[in-house]
């Protein structure tokens, strides 16, 4: 009788590599090095963004995603590579000539004008008609759900609404390039939540392409068509969320985004991997030496199996840790043949109730091959 697992639905990891090809490329970066002095901020970086694409710039601090951003709005120009926006070089352009709307972390509104008129400047400093600008004005207004709010003054509306005003503002002039610096992170964690999802939504509907700088991961997973996660002034991964989060192809990544066992390791051949006592299956085409490895497996895809042992990749551990986080319970498994390796896992809370699973009960789990990434490890 074949044992049966629990665990959640994998997570879908379909490339848009041939959807991607058909699409045209809207914003091409082309070799950026960007140098303060001695220290170089972006090195050689290289991407390009296809036209109605919402992408994250997504990394701790200092990893030149904000430093990458503020290049191609022209603020901050690059020290040599070029940039393409729509197949025209905008490289050494100044801002007032890019075809762009920008919103910022502090929104940047100006204080002694209504939330009318903020929305309405750069429409005013292009002298269009004034029936023209009320009109656009208007729609905008409606469009981030403030058209009652016109008459008021920035210190009059909330934060939320605030952030609204300044995005009306930065896609006043219908701009082909809409710029995202940390626009939520002042906001508390309901609105952010709100926001996101309503900017998505306003995205989608008017088709801008779109680049957000964030260091919150959930953001960027929530909200992005396509990832870019940075570390060191260089790109790390490229991929959609999904692509992301189910094949980091870094331990860096792996790490960064979301929560992940790094567990020390042994490759021996191309299909396995030694983890303390035990003989894991698992694909590490990608390394070319045995030797040394770091063994990853994120906590939701360990498994736990029936009654029954001898699997692939299954064995006894020990429950030395159950943390309840509502949803899920969170737990620390251990084991002799695991060497000193300690491996966390997630299992749901129907699951625990289920099983009666306490702290101290010994179970078998399996550790799905197809979810075991192996990377090489610094000795």
């Amino acid at each position: 009788m074949n044992a049966v697992f629990e665990t959640q639905a994998p997570i879908s990891n379909e490339t848009s590599s041939s959807a991607d090809s058909a699409r045209p490329v809207y914003l091409k970066v082309d070799g950026i090095v960007k140098q303060y002095g001695d220290f170089t901020a972006l090195k050689a970086v290289s991407l390009e963004v296809y036209r109605s694409e919402f992408i994250c710039f997504l990394g701790p601090s200092g990893c030149g995603k904000t430093t990458l951003l503020r290049a191609i709005a022209g603020l901050d120009i690059q020290t040599t590579g070029r940039i393409f926006q729509d197949g025209v070089d905008i490289s050494a352009l100044p801002p007032s000539e890019r075809d762009f709307g920008i919103v910022f972390q502090s929104y940047a509104l100006f204080p002694n004008l209504t939330v009318r008129r903020n929305v309405a400047f750069g429409l005013e400093n292009r002298k269009l008609p004034r029936a023209e600008i009320n009109r656009r004005v208007a729609e905008l207004l409606e469009t981030v759900g403030l058209s009652d709010h016109g008459n008021k003054y920035p210190s009059q509306i909330s934060g939320g609404q605030q952030q609204r005003v300044a995005l009306a503002r930065a896609l006043a002039t219908s701009p082909g390039l809409l710029l995202l610096d940390e626009p939520l992170s002042a906001l508390d964690a309901k609105v952010r939540l709100r926001l996101r999802h309503e900017i998505k939504e306003l995205q989608r509907r008017l088709g801008v392409t779109t680049i957000l700088v964030t260091h919150d991961q959930e953001e960027a997973l929530a909200m992005a068509d396509r990832v870019v996660v940075m570390n060191q002034g260089g790109i790390a991964q490229v991929g959609t969320p999904q692509q992301i989060y189910s094949a980091p192809t870094s331990a860096f990544v792996a790490d960064f985004i979301g929560s992940m066992n790094f567990m020390e390791g042994t490759r021996l051949d191309r299909q396995r991997v030694q983890l303390g006592a035990l003989e894991l299956s698992c694909d590490n085409d990608g390394l070319t030496a045995d030797g040394p490895v770091t063994v990853a497996i994120r906590p939701e895809d360990v498994m736990v199996q029936g009654a029954e042992s001898g699997g692939v990749n299954t064995f006894q551990a020990e429950i030395r840790d159950l943390e309840f986080l509502g949803s899920f319970f969170h737990a620390k498994l251990s084991e002799p043949s695991l060497g000193r390796n300690v491996l966390r896992a997630n299992f749901s809370a129907n699951l625990v109730r289920r099983m009666n699973l306490q702290k101290g009960q010994r179970l078998t789990v399996a550790l799905p091959q197809e979810h075991l990434r192996v990377y090489a490890r610094q000795v």
